[in-house]
């Protein structure tokens, strides 16, 4: 519950971080008890949404080891059209679905969207040529693409900006989750070709698509809209998460209802379409990598398929747990750059040894790197531009924009490793660390200007700003407020 006992407002006032109002207060034990209640609610089925909307999307890359070209009897760059075609329709639709979740509200909205996709994922097992994969490629596009801004917007109802790291953390912890999973599904459903008279491709993509369906079905009823109608939460705890809300700098009860004039200004803001750019650098890498890793290893030595799938396994697992510890290390020290920045260059310089001339085993060791850096590099800036984005509407474009540019990867992304270039790929890797050594360099200059504006706030020369001003209507400024510092 929110604590304004006088013995503990001498204490709270002493160590109210600077970029939160100091005349509310709140019991830390009641709110790390929140926490945990909110993280066990919401926690497991947006990783659950995640994991295997991402399983869904890139299972084909699976499927190409086990009969998918041979069978529908694709011809040159028409699996790489495939895989690239799902995007086009993907980024079209996240922007829209950002802007209408909120009226459909969350649990029915994203309940049909996922339904809908596992039903076409499912029958994408059963399509007999060129046409049906590309039709069913589409269509799941377009279902799939609401998804994760609708769950980035979701996480920010309930949790404050200093926890959006962490959670949309785990969003892409479920990404590297459904790597491993799906290298380790199609390891064991390899040995099903043949049964029921269906190739073994058909069982992986087929046994991947029911689950989405189910889980579709349950979301229905397992989320919550908003905390206000969030069923295991007491009145208490609801009072306790809008008094955490209220605390931010430049979130009010106005800032929080989506407003014209906030789409507008986020559409106008330079910053926002930067980071877009980073996002699309670091996206190619997340696709080129997560569809092809098979491929790129497959290069590195003679091995079988299945033992090219138990290998994809290390490098996922490894890019999952480092990315869950830089996300909490971030969220603890609320630092961004320095974990994005850094995971650039590890990323880059496994980029690099994938480049050289150097040995498969090496090579392999490359692929270790750069999932160690690639997570970091495409998720925690999708924590970080949310977090200096206070006012709602605004919030929603951005996130909306990041996501719809940053996918826009996902289109050349299956280009760059044509069969034609390997075993070594080297346009291919050659692009990737180009990309995302250009991404690092934008997210550093972005942690010099959030410095230097957040020194300006508080040197008092942003405080003209707001001369003749009711309290009222500087509230209102979101990130323009004085007091609204950014994190960098």
């Amino acid at each position: 519950m929110v604590d304004i006992s006088d013995k503990n407002i001498g204490k709270d006032i002493e160590n109210t971080p600077v970029d939160h109002q100091d005349d509310i207060y709140i019991d830390e034990e009641a709110e790390k008890k929140l926490l945990r209640k909110l993280d066990l609610w919401i926690v497991p089925p947006v990783m659950l949404l995640y994991l295997l909307s991402f399983l869904d999307r890139v299972n084909v890359g699976n499927a190409r080891l086990y009969g998918l070209e041979e069978d529908l009897g694709l011809k040159g760059n028409q699996y790489q059209t495939a895989v690239s075609i799902l995007f086009v329709t993907y980024i079209l639709s996240e922007l829209p679905s950002n802007l209408v979740i909120k009226h459909f509200t969350p649990s029915r909205w994203l309940s049909f969207i996922t339904t809908a996709w596992g039903i076409v994922a499912t029958l994408t097992g059963i399509v007999q040529s060129y046409g049906g994969l590309i039709a069913c490629r589409v269509i799941l596009g377009a279902l799939e693409g609401g998804l994760f801004p609708g769950l980035t917007i979701y996480l920010t109802m309930f949790y404050t900006k200093r926890e959006y790291a962490l959670r949309i953390g785990y969003l892409f912890v479920s990404a590297a989750i459904a790597g491993s999973i799906g290298g380790l599904i199609a390891y064991g459903v390899g040995f099903m070709d043949g049964v029921a008279g269906l190739r073994g491709w058909r069982w992986i993509i087929i046994l991947e698509g029911i689950p989405t369906f189910v889980l579709g079905i349950a979301i229905w009823w397992w989320l919550a809209d908003s905390p206000e109608t969030a069923h295991y939460l007491t009145p208490e705890e609801r009072e306790l998460i809008q008094a955490r809300m209220r605390r931010q700098v430049g979130h009010t009860k106005s800032s929080d209802q989506f407003h014209k004039k906030d789409v507008y200004e986020g559409l106008k803001d330079w910053k926002i379409w930067l980071f877009c750019i980073g996002q699309f650098g670091g996206d190619t890498i997340l696709y080129g990598y997560s569809t092809f890793l098979p491929t790129i290893i497959r290069g590195l030595g003679k091995w079988s398929s299945a033992e090219v799938q138990a290998l994809t396994i290390p490098c996922y697992a490894l890019g999952a747990i480092s990315y869950l510890v830089m996300a909490y290390l971030s969220d603890r020290t609320q630092r961004r750059a320095v974990f994005v920045v850094g995971g650039g260059l590890v990323c880059t310089t496994g980029y690099a040894i994938l480049t050289s001339t150097a040995s498969g085993n090496v090579k392999y060791f490359g692929c270790f790197l750069a999932a160690i850096g690639l997570y970091v590099v495409v998720g925690i800036p999708l924590a970080w531009l949310p977090s200096n984005n206070p006012r709602y509407g605004k919030r929603t474009v951005a996130t909306g924009l990041q996501l719809t540019i940053g996918n826009l990867a996902g289109i050349p992304a299956p280009f760059l490793y044509p069969t034609a270039d390997g075993p070594r790929f080297i346009k291919g890797h050659a692009v990737s660390m180009a990309l995302v050594a250009m991404s690092s360099a934008l997210y550093l200059v972005f942690w010099l200007w959030f410095r230097h504006k957040n020194q300006r706030k508080l040197a008092g020369k942003e405080d003209y700003k707001v001369q003749g001003m009711q309290q009222e209507e500087i509230e209102e400024m979101g990130e323009h407020n004085p007091r609204f510092l950014y994190t960098y």
